[in-house]
This record gives C-alpha cells, sequence and structure tokens, in this order.
C-alpha cells in the first residue's frame, strides 16, 4: 500500500520505507548531506575520487545520492590530517553529496600477504612504501571521523566466504567484538553514522546468531560482508535472505562488494538497500559495457559498424551522444572513451536500481524484474541460470 511509514529516527540518519512489493523495499535514507533513494548501487571512489569521472559528472550527469570511497587507502595518502584540514573529504574531492568509507577491514583479505592479524587489531605492511602501521577498530573511527564521511564502517575480521571451519566462527565474534570498540571509540555521533557487518560466511546459523548480536547494539545500518568472494551463488543469495530475514526492518541493509546487475536485482528483491562494487568503472578500463541483454565487450570488431547506442533505451550522455562504432574506434588510442564507458556503467546500475524502485512504487516490480531478466538472459544465450530462477521463486517472481 502506498505510504507505508516504517521509519527509523536515530539522527543523523533516517529511514522511511515507502512502499514494498513482497521482500523487495522502496525507500527513502535522509543523510547529512541529503537524500539517498534506495535500493541504491553505490560507485567506489576507493581513493576519494571516482576513475575517469569529476564529481560533476557523478551529480549533474548521473544523479548519484552517494560514493563509497576507502579508509586504508585515504589514510595511506593523502592522509586522514591532510583531508581534515581541508574540511573533510567532503571538500577535499569537491563533493556535495553523501559519501560512506570502508574501514579497512576488507583489506585483511584482498592484502592478505602485507598484513597480519590479531584481537588486538591488524598490522599492515604499505603496499605504497612498505612502512608498518596498525589499524585497530578505535584507529580506523579515528580517522573515518576525521575523513567525515555520513557512514562509516565498523572494522571487522573478514574472511573469504569459501573458508570453511572454525576460522568463520572466530572472524564472526571478533567481529562483534570490535564492532563494540567501534561504538566506544566513535566520536561524532550527531553527524556519522555506524555500521556494523555481519558475518559468519555461508554457515547460517552464524549468521542469524550475528544478525542477532549485532541487531542488539541498535545500530543506524547494518551490512551483509564476506560475500561476493568465489561461493556458490546459491549459498551467496541465501545468505543475503538469512541476513535480511534476521536484521531489523525498520534498518537500511547493505550488502558489501556486489556489482553485477543481476547481483543488484537478485539482492534488492531479497528486501537488501545498499550496493557497491568498483566492478561498474573497472570493467570499462577494459572496454566491457553493461547493456539491455547483457554485458558486451566493445573491442570485438562486430561493433565496429554498429551505429547504435550501448544499451537500447539508455538516457545516459554517452547513449544518447555516441555510438558503439565511435566508441570501438577511439577504445585504443583515446582516453575520453573511457571516460565515456565509465559513466555509461555507473549509470546503467544507479539507475537499473532507480527503476526497480520507481516499479515497486507503481505496483510493476514484478513485471521489471522478469522483463530484466529475460532480457538481460535471452534464450540464445542459455537462458536464465538456475540460481536466478531459485532466488526469484523465494520472491515470488515468475521466470
Amino acid at each position: 500500500m502506498p505510504g507505508q511509514q516504517i521509519q527509523t529516527q536515530n539522527k543523523p540518519l533516517m529511514f522511511k520505507i515507502l512502499k514494498r512489493f513482497n521482500r523487495c523495499r522502496a525507500a527513502e535514507m535522509t543523510l547529512p548531506h541529503g537524500p539517498v533513494r534506495t535500493p541504491v548501487y553505490m560507485p567506489v571512489g576507493t581513493k576519494g575520487g571516482m576513475k575517469g569521472l569529476t564529481s560533476e559528472n557523478m551529480s549533474e550527469l548521473i544523479d548519484c545520492d552517494i560514493m563509497l570511497s576507502n579508509t586504508y587507502h585515504l589514510f595511506l595518502k593523502p592522509g586522514e590530517d591532510i583531508m581534515a584540514s581541508m574540511g573533510g573529504l567532503h571538500k577535499f574531492e569537491h563533493w556535495d553529496r553523501n559519501i560512506l568509507t570502508d574501514s579497512g577491514g576488507f583489506q585483511i583479505v584482498s592484502l592478505g600477504e602485507l598484513n597480519s592479524l590479531d584481537e588486538s587489531g591488524v598490522s599492515f605492511k604499505s603496499h605504497i612504501d612498505g612502512r608498518e602501521f596498525k589499524l585497530t577498530p578505535e584507529r580506523s573511527m579515528e580517522i573515518q571521523n576525521k575523513i567525515g564521511s555520513d557512514i562509516m564502517m565498523a572494522l571487522d575480521d573478514v574472511v573469504p566466504p569459501t573458508t570453511t571451519g572454525p576460522r568463520v566462527e572466530e572472524a564472526m565474534e571478533r567481529s562483534v567484538r570490535w564492532l563494540d570498540r567501534c561504538i566506544a571509540a566513535h566520536k561524532n555521533t550527531d553527524r556519522q553514522n555506524l555500521f556494523g557487518i555481519i558475518q559468519g560466511g555461508v554457515n547460517d546459523d552464524l549468521r542469524k546468531r550475528c544478525c542477532e548480536l549485532m541487531s542488539a547494539r541498535n545500530l543506524n545500518g547494518y551490512a551483509i560482508g564476506g560475500l561476493a568472494g568465489g561461493e556458490d551463488k546459491d549459498d551467496f543469495w541465501r545468505t543475503v535472505k538469512v541476513c535480511t530475514d534476521f536484521l531489523p526492518d525498520d534498518k537500511p541493509r547493505y550488502v558489501m562488494g556486489i556489482g553485477y546487475a543481476e547481483d543488484l536485482m537478485v539482492c534488492s528483491l531479497l528486501g537488501a538497500d545498499m550496493f557497491d562494487c568498483v566492478f561498474a568503472t573497472r570493467t570499462a578500463r577494459f572496454g566491457s559495457v553493461f547493456t539491455k541483454y547483457g554485458m558486451i565487450k566493445l573491442k570485438k570488431e562486430q561493433y565496429a559498424e554498429d551505429f547504435g547506442p550501448l544499451s537500447e533505451g539508455c538516457q545516459c550522455y554517452t547513449c544518447q551522444n555516441y555510438t558503439r562504432a565511435y566508441l570501438q574506434h577511439t577504445f585504443r588510442h583515446d582516453q575520453s572513451c573511457l571516460h565515456l564507458l565509465s559513466l555509461h556503467n555507473v549509470h546503467y546500475l544507479i539507475h537499473l536500481l532507480r527503476g526497480l524502485r520507481q516499479a515497486v512504487l507503481d505496483d510493476s516490480a514484478e513485471k521489471y524484474a522478469q522483463e530484466f531478466f529475460r532480457n538481460y538472459y535471452r534464450e540464445d544465450k542459455g537462458g536464465i541460470p538456475q540460481w536466478i530462477r531459485n532466488a526469484m521463486a523465494e520472491c515470488k517472481i515468475e521466470l
């Protein structure tokens, strides 16, 4: 029904669910730098800026509500003191909308050969110059408080989702203990939000337990971490479902590190609200772009005489002004092409979910989902994968 008002008012965040379609929620999250329409894809400017795109591009051409940056990388360069002296990351990168910062926990996995971990925190050796430093929950909060992001992530103990045995439970329990230390160390509770990160691998019982323990802390939002790392796709969607089942209904839910269009749609329909990944810009730099009918590799010669847009019906600046033929021709020798491809990919993912949000509000979400999956996985390309059919059955959507 329209106007369903389930709302949290733990300032500096307000979260209002406007309407539902089965498990999916169309909502608005209000943060210190403005509203965020959810479900939302958050593009990643790891080091404080989007590769190939300006802040003006992100606001004026893409209409992005929130971007993500990484605490570990910003600490190394330019350093939190430089950003603090500038007035925070918003002013440093000339961005007047919202920012979420990851805590540095992901680097436990991604830079595993450069770190060691114990109960106090993570000891890193910089991948830039080799200097050693320690990232603790308290230090992560100190850096993020100086950065001034609208949403800060608690430092968590991350293990790959394919990990099994006692290490998974150890990481989950340590993430809860570290969350308590982050809560105690967080200084700017009036203007910065702290989210906890649910861990537990693909073990349903550990995920449920972590949801219950972290929910008891009454945070302003919760992330589902430790996925998109090579696990079976049925384990992936089932784990997201378990977490959305057991996390508070009146708080935003954020699945970390996913950027495939199909994953964003599946997780949104399962009841998650926020997503991030570097995939959109990284894949653009290799000439791969999203289209209505799946991803294409623009470097292929078949596009040299294709005078259509990158994606049929796309309203992005690139698709409205350039053809596949032009972009295929300029890809190998013109840096401006990488800018145009990045702009398209980021726009595509943001507006894919914005379209789903509007479809929920318009009572057409089932049709929107069906059309997306049937177009993206056409029968001549093998059809819709079984794992997506399984997930959509849970969402009461027939494919």
